[in-house]
């Protein structure tokens, strides 16, 4: 079984309070596992290798620790379909 290792150097939540953006964060790590856990997800990786950027657009970012969970699946989904690209 191959592994991925996905690593975020940073991530900056501006203007969410703590619990909202320790929410975006869970999620964002939650449903990234579930997004390569498909053998074909980590074939698709494997073949792109580096990723320094990704331009995933703008996304709506609803009110509290929901708001946080939603941006954060959103995100996690988003990178997935551009790294299938």
């Amino acid at each position: 079984m191959s592994r991925i290792r996905i690593t975020i150097d940073r991530l900056a939540v501006n203007g969410l309070e703590s619990a909202a953006a320790q929410a975006l964060a869970a999620a964002l790590q939650r449903e990234l596992t579930r997004v390569f856990a498909t053998p074909a997800a980590r074939a698709e990786w494997a073949r792109s290798h580096r990723t320094p950027v990704l331009r995933l657009g703008q996304m709506p970012l609803e009110a509290g620790t929901a708001g946080g969970g939603k941006m954060g699946g959103n995100l996690a989904r988003a990178i997935g379909r551009e790294i299938k690209q």
